[in-house]
């Protein structure tokens, strides 16, 4: 458990480090809103391409080798960083991008319904919300190391004064420090690919392999279905913020922060998750999960809703607090739905995988209401995403017996 843990530590680093990308390579090629989200619609397509066809690889491989096979493709996406940095080109680390994230998501389908059978059915939930937790602490540490090495470069020069030759030479020296930072990633990763290839035939195996077409069948049960979209929105909206986090609190109607110290404060919003979770785990051994999910999601909304109505503090901080709101939210929608699936386990898993693409697609939309009108404007995207979800959790709190039918 303790090694499974640990991947969940890893990619969730992996994955926020996309929210010190976008501000980089929105200034780097001076970019729109919706056009920076480019950056999280190549990641999170790979969850729709990839979720399906992994959960039939688990199922085959087992979860051990599934594991083996995620942790490579990342290291790979990693170093396709490298060719992308030489030739300071945005479409070339959208392709990186896409290939890291289809590693990451070979690596969810596994871990994640591992996690759950790592125990006790009753317990599922608590030790699923325990293991995100490690996951929200990976993504606490990477935005500030990810600010003060990728963001701290870019201080001091505005791209858009420079042109022809200076500008080319600028591009190729702040891609350089992005191709840097992700060789050292290759590395890491590459080395916890090869313990987990010794620990393979420990970790079980899935749950034998059946046609990848099969796994759509399972959406006629009625809890999955309904979980399949609230992980689409739940992603969406959490990606959304944390996406324009960084330009939101430089504005002067909020925090009017630089560049480097608003992507240290990405810190803070995914911090709340990581406290959240920890406490969260704990909560759910004593409270009904649907009904912790429909409370969190409520605070989440009022949280959105309160930041889009108001400026200075109030407004910066009611939005990174929604971090400490998103802390049960995919642990819980997650073991909700894959209840009671038994030997299909692993192509749910794979089917709310592939929903986790709601992170491309919510976020392009946000982008794009925030290049027509404002920021603020945008957040009624997530704000409708919680209240999907809040309703999600009410119809959840029932026994898993009566949705499946």
């Amino acid at each position: 458990m303790g090694l499974v843990v640990a991947l969940f530590f890893l990619w969730g680093g992996i994955t926020s480090l996309n929210d010190i990308l976008i501000p980089k390579l929105k200034e780097l090629f001076q970019l729109s809103y919706a056009q920076a989200m480019l950056t999280q619609f190549a990641f999170f397509t790979a969850y729709a391409i990839i979720s399906l066809p992994a959960g039939a690889l688990v199922a085959r491989l087992g979860y051990g080798r599934g594991i083996v096979l995620g942790l490579g493709t990342m290291a790979t996406g990693c170093l396709l960083f490298i060719p992308a940095a030489a030739s300071a080109t945005f479409g070339m680390f959208l392709a990186a991008l896409f290939v890291l994230a289809g590693g990451v998501t070979v690596l969810q389908v596994a871990a994640n319904p591992l996690i759950a059978n790592l125990g006790s059915p009753q317990s599922a939930h608590s030790r699923l919300t325990f293991a995100q937790a490690f996951n929200s602490l990976g993504t606490t540490a990477a935005p500030l190391i990810g600010a003060h090495v990728i963001l701290g470069s870019i201080a001091g020069t505005d791209p858009a004064t420079l042109s022809g030759e200076a500008l080319r030479l600028f591009q190729a020296r702040e891609a350089a420090v992005i191709g840097h930072s992700y060789l050292a990633l290759a590395i890491v990763l590459a080395v916890i690919a090869m313990i987990f290839w010794l620990w393979r035939n420990r970790l079980g195996n899935g749950a034998g392999a059946t046609p990848i077409s099969a796994g759509f069948g399972l959406l006629r049960q009625r809890r999955l279905g309904l979980g399949v979209a609230a992980i689409f929105l739940y992603v969406g909206a959490e990606v959304t913020i944390g996406s324009l986090l960084v330009n939101y609190l430089m504005q002067s109607s909020t925090l009017g922060l630089d560049q480097q110290s608003a992507g240290e404060h990405i810190a803070f919003y995914w911090g709340g998750a990581m406290l959240g979770r920890f406490v969260g785990g704990a909560v759910l051994r004593v409270l009904a999960p649907g009904k912790a999910l429909a409370g969190a999601a409520v605070g989440a909304l009022f949280l959105v809703s309160l930041s889009a109505v108001t400026t200075g503090q109030i407004a910066g901080w009611a939005l990174i607090a929604v971090g400490l709101a998103n802390a049960i939210m995919f642990p819980t929608i997650f073991s909700l739905a894959i209840e009671g699936l038994g030997g299909d386990t692993p192509r749910g898993s794979g089917l709310l995988c592939m929903a986790i693409v709601g992170g491309a697609i919510v976020p392009l939309l946000a982008g794009a209401t925030a290049d027509r009108s404002s920021l603020a404007t945008a957040l009624v995207i997530p704000a409708a995403c919680y209240a999907f979800i809040a309703l999600f959790g009410a119809s959840a709190s029932r026994p898993v017996k009566a949705d499946a039918s």
